[in-house]
């Protein structure tokens, strides 16, 4: 049994997909980022960092993970599922994830801080960021001209790209001209996994989330 303290943001979303997709056992335990539990000293007993997500795997002497990419790849090595198993293939999954980890979740991060959190305007701030996330876009796009997925099958790595780049309205940016990024995006749409678990837990409407990245980003 895992236990998953999350939030609904993209980040969270990854690993509930992949637990979903994996068909694991796990309780889900909410942190409610409003109201800081993520810095309350329970929780950074678990995780240092203050973030969401985290596991602790109950079946491995309640072992903790933290940060979002390094609980795919444990839970992908737990289980055997969407990651290969030789060298190359391995590498290209972890290369697509890192891609995500180190480009498209910070840059869309702060397109977001800007473009809908920041109480002021600062419109080369908004255009930097909206203007670096459309090149990973595109990164992506051509990467999916060749490839159903990103890394040949389905994998871990499509799991934590698609869970931020299904968000692109929200960072102000469209991909109506990306067309085989827009096809996987509708791809993974369809995958009943991937819709359960962008659903877990509950996503508050737009206001509140609105309200509550302008009070984390003030923390």
């Amino acid at each position: 049994m895992i236990e998953l303290y999350t939030a609904p943001t993209p980040n969270g979303h990854k690993v509930s997909i992949a637990l979903e997709e994996m068909k694991m056992d796990y309780s889900v335990v909410p942190v409610d980022l409003r109201k800081g539990v993520q810095k309350e000293p329970d929780y950074l007993r678990l995780n240092p960092n203050g973030r969401i997500p985290t596991i602790v795997d109950k079946a491995n002497n309640d072992f903790v993970v933290f940060e979002s990419g390094a609980i795919l790849i444990y839970l992908a090595e737990q289980t055997g599922q969407f990651m290969p198993k030789d060298v190359n293939g391995r590498s290209r999954v972890i290369q697509w994830l890192m891609f995500q980890m180190s480009g498209v979740g910070p840059m869309m991060g702060q397109a977001n801080v800007f473009h809908r959190y920041f109480p002021e305007k600062i419109q080369p701030a908004i255009d930097r960021y909206q203007n670096e996330v459309r090149r990973l876009f595109g990164v992506l796009d051509g990467q999916l001209a060749n490839n159903e997925y990103l890394a040949g099958n389905y994998s871990i790595a499509d799991m934590a790209n698609w869970a931020w780049v299904r968000t692109h309205s929200w960072s102000g940016v469209e991909i109506e001209n990306m067309p085989s990024l827009q096809r996987w995006v509708d791809a993974i749409y369809q995958r009943p996994a991937a819709k359960k678990g962008i659903e877990i837990p509950q996503r508050p409407d737009a206001e509140e989330i609105v309200r509550s990245g302008q009070k984390m980003i003030q923390r």
